[in-house]
């Protein structure tokens, strides 16, 4: 069974870069595409990259592009987004996801197995 834990977040200051994991404690990704999402304070959660089993085909939310690298090792079980020049908007917590199926999606309703969030806040 997927069970999904991320890791990464933390406090950095406008323009750094931080590195978040995916990963699945009990086993493996599975053959499915894996979503980030995040959530910022009074606010609700957004898409911002999905990536699919194979690593070939992935999307990305229009404010993250060109900041942004989503990417999945699956001989390891972890998936990783790394963000770069960083900015107060995207202070969030940071969730990955799995949806059952391998077809990219940006709806949160497809995804049926969600980590815990990890933090991200950036200081200006």
């Amino acid at each position: 069974q997927v069970h999904l834990v991320e890791s990464g977040g933390g406090l950095v200051h406008v323009g750094d870069s931080l590195r978040l994991s995916c990963e699945n404690p009990r086993g493996t990704l599975g053959s499915f595409v894996m979503g980030w999402f995040r959530q910022a304070p009074g606010r609700g959660r957004e898409f911002v990259p999905v990536i699919s089993w194979s690593g070939t085909s992935l999307d990305l939310h229009d404010s993250v592009r060109g900041r942004f690298i989503v990417s999945r090792d699956n001989t390891k079980n972890t998936g990783n987004l790394q963000m770069n020049n960083l900015k107060p908007e995207d202070t969030a917590v940071y969730y990955c996801a799995s949806a059952p199926f391998n077809s990219l999606s940006r709806k949160i309703e497809t995804y049926n197995i969600w980590g815990p969030g990890t933090p991200v806040t950036v200081s200006s």
